[in-house]
């Protein structure tokens, strides 16, 4: 008798994938992370710009929270995958993220070789296709960036550390600030024209404000410890 009432409620619609979640069939191009912008939530787009501000400016400062918050959100991406079959997506995520952050906090030096080697193997793939080379070993690529990086956080700790922080804010904030400019129908299409027939402006982009970033936070690091006298 129970089981039938049962089998008779309505079930509830699994909580589908968010779109960061679902991994592309193929490597992106320009053309996908511009419809991807184009698609972006204005709430989404505000948080990529705060946050790509935080790890610009004060990266090096607080790079371990930083750190913990990238490996806490990795964790609770996998929870999340995990939970869809089991139906416990939300526990899983706090769990995951959480034992993700606990793992990392001893570690936070091999968490920075980490953080630069997958840094790294996303720089080198995207040359790789960025100079049109065959796509089938784009893979090469990819692991020149991961053991250069990777290597380069055990020998220059601090500027790595200045480097990669300044890059993923470099890459939240001018995600972010495509996504609000897609938000204004007067401006998109020409901006996005732009950028699909001048395929220089988003790498260049990227690397202006990632040089910026190395250079600010550079220059508050050297005058923090006269500050302090």
């Amino acid at each position: 008798m129970i089981a039938d009432v049962a089998s008779n409620l309505p079930r509830l619609p699994e909580p589908a994938a968010p779109a960061w979640l679902k991994l592309p069939v193929h490597w992106p191009a320009q053309a996908d992370l511009i419809d991807f912008c184009q698609h972006m939530s204005p709430g989404m787009a505000a948080l990529l710009i705060l946050l790509g501000v935080i790890y610009l400016l004060f990266g090096f400062k607080v790079f371990k929270a930083l750190v913990l918050l990238n490996s806490a959100a990795v964790g609770a991406a996998v929870g999340f995958v995990i939970g869809q079959k089991s139906e416990m997506c939300l526990p899983l995520m706090v769990l995951c993220g959480f034992v993700a952050a606990t793992i990392t906090w001893p570690l936070m030096k091999w968490a920075v070789a980490v953080t630069g080697g997958v840094f790294g193997a996303l720089v080198g793939a995207s040359i790789w296709h960025t100079f049109n080379l065959d796509p089938q070993f784009a893979w090469a690529g990819a692991m020149i960036g991961l053991i250069l990086f990777g290597l380069t956080s055990f020998i220059l700790f601090r500027g790595s550390v200045m480097m990669y922080m300044s890059l993923q804010g470099s890459v939240m904030l001018v995600f972010g600030i495509l996504g609000m400019i897609f938000k204004y129908q007067e401006v998109a299409p020409k901006v996005s024209q732009m950028m699909l027939l001048k395929h220089f402006m988003l790498p260049m982009a990227l690397f202006i404000t990632t040089v910026i970033g190395m250079i600010y936070q550079h220059h508050r690091a050297a005058v923090a410890p006269a500050g302090k006298k």
